[in-house]
């Protein structure tokens, strides 16, 4: 099968990079040829015009548009794949795509199709304002923190939705728990072109090892419910707490914790590897709706218990008081009371940490994940096919024309 991967990176490496790059790799290794249409937002900064440039593409970029019809010409894929297309993308190549005939799937990794931040998050607390055509909000609020980034949010969110350039450009929609499947039916996306593929880890054979500190993983911003996390941290001061991200969002942050608080800045590879492997547990306290929470599952995939918010797809990912426990959103007093009462159990640690051990190789293997993401392909496929099927039919129906 040929795929071709569509996807506008960050300006810094996200979990979302992470999942573009191993499912590139994934299916590679399985024999598929593999193309691609990438972006970065970090050309921005570099631009002449950038962010001006930025905004209108955002809405749509007929450059982009043409290099999809190119690409699609040249590699003939049998499905594309897209993950993020703003802002230097847009949804234009979904026009590309429906006009070639060819079967889109997008991996909906944020609430983007129907909040225009993506997060349902702002000063603060959840925000569902924009919900019902309603974008006008990310701009009343300046959900964005600039009024200009906030106006280019809103404007090409709005332009998709009244263009439909989502709902009819993408063939099958894949996201990533039933929690994000619900609320997008709820927005009026139909349910018989959506499927839930969570994320894989690879398996970790190291043995587990009980690990000395409570870890996080992540960026360090406050819908992350950071704060949250370092008020818990504070009520268990002899216990080290230890944050693993960029500190780009909140930079006076380290200046403000406890004594028992490190930040350890951004990791990846081996370093995270070890990050995981030398903690007891693993924290995910969000105080905005996950779509999923992959550092849970990484965690879980080195066999640590993790706390995570009940909020979103979160629940769908950690089986409460069987892989790890779930807490109050927001609540220091919560959250800390459910920390401190696995760090004084280690052998409930070590248990949680196997079942979810078990969890992630079942249902997070990369395996498991091809085998939902060719099912995907292939009903994206059939869709497809027959939405084509009822065009032509369309086409070749006669019309008459009423007597005048």
């Amino acid at each position: 099968m040929r795929v071709c991967i569509v996807h506008n990176s960050y300006a810094r490496r996200s979990g979302e990079e992470v999942v573009v790059d191993n499912t590139r790799r994934l299916l590679e290794e399985h024999g598929h040829e593999v193309c691609t249409l990438e972006r970065s937002s970090a050309e921005i900064e570099h631009m002449r015009l950038g962010r001006t440039r930025a905004f209108f593409s955002g809405v749509y970029s007929r450059s982009s548009r043409r290099a999809m019809r190119q690409l699609l010409d040249e590699r003939r894929p049998d499905v594309v794949h897209v993950h993020n297309v703003f802002p230097l993308i847009s949804p234009s190549v979904l026009v590309a795509c429906r006009r070639a005939g060819v079967p889109v799937v997008m991996t909906v990794h944020n609430h983007r199709l129907v909040c225009p931040n993506g997060l349902h998050f702002s000063h603060g607390e959840v925000c569902e304002r924009c919900l019902g055509g309603r974008e006008y909000w990310c701009v009343l609020r300046n959900c964005a923190g600039g009024v200009f980034k906030s106006i280019g949010y809103a404007v090409r969110s709005a332009i998709a939705r009244t263009r439909r350039l989502f709902l009819d450009g993408v063939t099958l929609f894949a996201v990533l728990s039933p929690f994000q499947r619900d609320r997008l039916v709820a927005a009026g996306f139909p349910a018989e072109r959506i499927v839930v593929i969570p994320h894989m880890v690879s398996s970790n054979g190291t043995e587990p090892a009980l690990g000395d500190y409570v870890a996080y993983v992540g960026r360090v911003s406050p819908e992350k419910g950071i704060e949250t996390l370092v008020a818990a941290a504070a009520r268990w001061p002899r216990i080290p707490f230890k944050i693993a991200g960029s500190l780009d969002r909140l930079p006076n942050l380290p200046g403000q914790v406890p004594a028992n608080v490190e930040f350890v800045g951004y990791l990846n590879g081996t370093s995270l590897d070890a990050f995981y492997r030398n903690s007891r547990i693993v924290v995910l306290p969000s105080t905005c709706p996950e779509t999923f929470g992959l550092p849970l599952v990484e965690a879980m995939s080195h066999g640590k218990p993790v706390v995570a918010s009940r909020t979103g797809g979160l629940p769908a990912v950690v089986e409460d008081g069987a892989t790890g426990l779930l807490a109050t959103p927001g609540d220091a007093s919560d959250l800390a009371e459910k920390i401190g009462s696995l760090w004084e159990q280690p052998d409930l640690c070590r248990a949680m940490g196997q079942a979810g051990r078990v969890k992630a190789q079942q249902e997070h293997s990369p395996e498991r994940y091809y085998e939902r993401l060719m099912a995907a392909y292939e009903r994206a496929t059939t869709l497809a096919a027959a939405q084509a099927t009822r065009h032509l039919s369309r086409e070749r129906t006669p019309r008459f024309e009423s007597p005048r």
